[in-house]
């Protein structure tokens, strides 16, 4: 047994495809990176020893970043600002609000008719839930806001970036641009109340993303996915979101090569494209496969990035219990969170029942940290850290894949009802992730 964790320990391959992918120019979804990314994610799975390693093209409402200015008219300063993708192009001047936090309570006491209004990217410590970017976006456009600004709570100069639209509606109804802290707070300080311009140019085009498959183990018709995002943001290297991801599955699926003979079930990886746009290449993914077929779903997504794992299952004991017995077979801590969560490339089939983990880093920092910044880049991750980490997954891919693992799917009105108990449904409702209805 540990023949295969001392050849992992000086293993490159993982690490040299994430430095392959960083230092493409970007891989924004639908974009020549994110198919330079997952052309070269297919042909390392197919040098590693997978099989039928392939491409599956799909239509994607295709976006690409311009120009954007926060000004104040009557002292004619302007401010650094991205706009944040699927934000439409516009021009509009407003009253400016700065409603802090953005909480639920915030928007429904406050007139924001016709207004800009800006927001934090963090919550109060008090607040029962963390609530996500689109859905305070979300519930701007539902107050009749003209303009959104989303301000960074991470120190450093740092503008985040980030996704809006719904499914149906994928390009937003109100321009919507990223500002950091320190922008935030100047904006907040000085012009509260006062008219602010929001410029925005972007241009929404047709185009095309693609998911990366590659199997390993019997032919079965049950199936374990691995699975990670190849896409990233345009304004950083997509380092750790999820470049990391992407390598520690290439490097799980070097380890399964050489242990083939103890999978009984089949293994598929599956890299996917446009994530950051709103999951699109896993809901695609789920247009084409049979749920019941899936046994489970291992998704990788800002791994490395810290030493410790914290697996997200979904209320899934049997995962939970799944997750302890590898680690405690190496005496290796982990994080469980046994709750329900909708971010992420597995929420297209665990919303069907389908027993999933979130996989990722342990992050002592409030909110994303440097994700979705310019600072998403190589030099916050290491290479121990991915070696490490790719032998508790492997372990735990190969200790899912037994026959001695039995995991029971869900019903859709299982997962509604918890999702429901948890108090996480009116947040989906409003995004227009809801579904149950």
């Amino acid at each position: 047994m540990t023949e295969w964790i001392g050849e992992t320990f000086c293993s490159t391959v993982g690490w040299d495809h994430l430095e392959r992918l960083v230092d493409i120019d970007h891989r924004m979804a639908g974009s020549e990176g994110e198919r330079a990314g997952a052309e070269a994610t297919r042909d390392v799975l197919d040098e590693v020893g997978c099989r039928n390693a392939r491409l599956d093209e799909f239509d994607l409402q295709g976006w690409t970043r311009g120009n954007s200015d926060v000004t104040h008219p009557e002292t004619g300063a302007t401010y650094e600002s991205i706009a944040l993708p699927r934000s439409p192009s516009a021009d509009v001047r407003a009253e400016f609000v700065d409603l802090g936090y953005g909480t639920p309570g915030d928007f429904e006491s406050t007139d924001l008719d016709g207004k800009i209004v800006m927001v934090a990217s963090n919550m109060p410590s008090y607040h029962d839930r963390l609530i996500h970017r689109r859905e305070k976006y979300y519930y701007a456009v539902e107050a009749g806001a003209a303009g959104f600004v989303f301000r960074n709570h991470v120190e450093g100069q740092l503008p985040p970036t980030g996704s809006i639209g719904r499914p149906g509606h994928p390009i937003g109804e109100i321009p919507a641009v990223g500002v950091s802290k320190e922008v935030g707070t100047t904006l907040g300080r000085r012009f509260d109340g006062d008219e602010l311009k929001l410029s925005i140019e972007a241009d929404v085009h047709p185009a095309t993303s693609q998911n990366v498959h590659a199997e390993l183990g019997p032919e079965t018709d049950e199936r374990l996915l691995v699975t990670c995002h190849v896409d990233g943001h345009d304004i950083g290297d997509g380092a750790m979101d999820d470049g990391a991801g992407t390598a520690t599955m290439v490097e799980v699926a070097k380890i399964l090569a050489d242990r083939e003979d103890e999978l009984a079930t089949r293994v598929e990886f599956v890299g996917f494209g446009a994530e950051e746009v709103g999951l699109c290449g896993s809901e695609h993914h789920a247009t084409t496969c049979d749920p019941s077929t899936v046994k489970a779903v291992m998704n990788l997504d800002g791994v490395v990035r810290g030493r410790t794992l914290q697996f997200f299952t979904h209320t899934f004991d049997e995962l939970g219990d799944a997750a302890r017995r590898v680690t405690e077979r190496f005496d290796h801590p982990i994080r469980l969170i046994p709750r329900e969560g909708y971010r992420g490339d597995q929420w297209p089939l665990v919303r069907e029942g389908v027993p999933g983990y979130f996989i990722s880093g342990v992050r002592e920092s409030e909110g994303r940290g440097y994700g979705h910044t310019s600072a998403d880049t190589l030099d916050k991750l290491d290479v121990r850290n991915l070696r490490e980490q790719a032998v508790l997954l492997a372990e735990l891919a190969v200790e899912l894949a037994s026959d001695d693992v039995s995991i029971p799917h869900r019903t859709r009105e299982d997962v509604a009802e918890s999702f429901e108990s948890e108090g996480r449904a009116e947040g989906m409702k409003i995004i227009g992730e809801w579904p149950y209805e």
